[in-house]
């Protein structure tokens, strides 16, 4: 009898053993071997398929592959613009500024640059989500407006960074405007005339300023 119940506890360990066996040679095959020596369309309709099933991470591993295999493929310019468009679309700013910055050195003189410009200073822009802690995001964002309107004077997408520029300038004054406050309010005119002067620079009529609705609760922290 104890013969048949060590031979049992042995038959039952054996199944164990066996079904977590199974369970991790399952989960492995599911992962898929690390794919390499595919043709560049391979990797592009995979960075394709990934971004429309919203596995960002999938698509950017994809691109590390299409870029490391196949560094002259012209599948590479239209890969990472779709790769830019989604990180933005998904408020990932940094990773399509980083997209951004690949294109620009890898295609500087490509008819399409002015559009990865304009792109680079609406990711910058959609990133400021603070009324007062991003003034440098703001200053460097005008500045990359400015470089914009001399480089590519006839670009199609003038109206829209003449749009983005605008919008910074009266976000750039409404800051301005509220440091004048409050120098007013503690009794400091000639500090709080330095930043009216600002203000006039940064927009004409101070009076169209509209100001920043903060929430409440973020508000205090402001």
């Amino acid at each position: 009898m104890l013969k048949l119940n060590t031979l049992i506890k042995k038959s039952l360990s054996l199944v164990m053993i066996g079904g977590l066996a199974f369970t991790l040679t399952s989960c492995s095959s599911k992962k898929g071997p690390k794919e390499y020596g595919q043709p560049a369309i391979y990797w592009y309709n995979k960075i394709a398929s990934e971004i429309a099933n919203a596995d960002l991470e999938g698509a950017d591993d994809s691109y590390i592959s299409l870029e490391s295999e196949h560094k002259n493929s012209p599948l590479l310019a239209t890969a990472l613009q779709i790769l830019v468009n989604a990180h933005i679309e998904k408020e990932e700013y940094e990773l399509a500024n980083f997209y951004i910055d690949e294109y620009t050195k890898k295609f500087a003189v490509s008819k399409s640059i002015d559009y990865f410009r304009y792109l680079k200073i609406k990711a910058n822009f959609l990133a400021f989500s603070s009324q007062f802690r991003e003034q440098n995001l703001i200053t460097q964002t005008q500045k990359d407006i400015d470089e914009f309107m001399v480089k590519f004077p006839n670009s199609p997408y003038m109206p829209l960074v003449g749009t983005i520029n605008a919008r910074l300038a009266m976000a750039k004054a409404s800051f301005d405007k509220e440091i004048a406050d409050l120098y007013k309010r503690i009794d400091k005119p000639k500090a709080a005339e330095y930043y009216e002067e600002k203000v006039a620079k940064n927009w004409v009529d101070p009076k169209e300023i509209k100001e920043v609705n903060v929430p409440w609760y973020r508000y205090i922290f402001e």
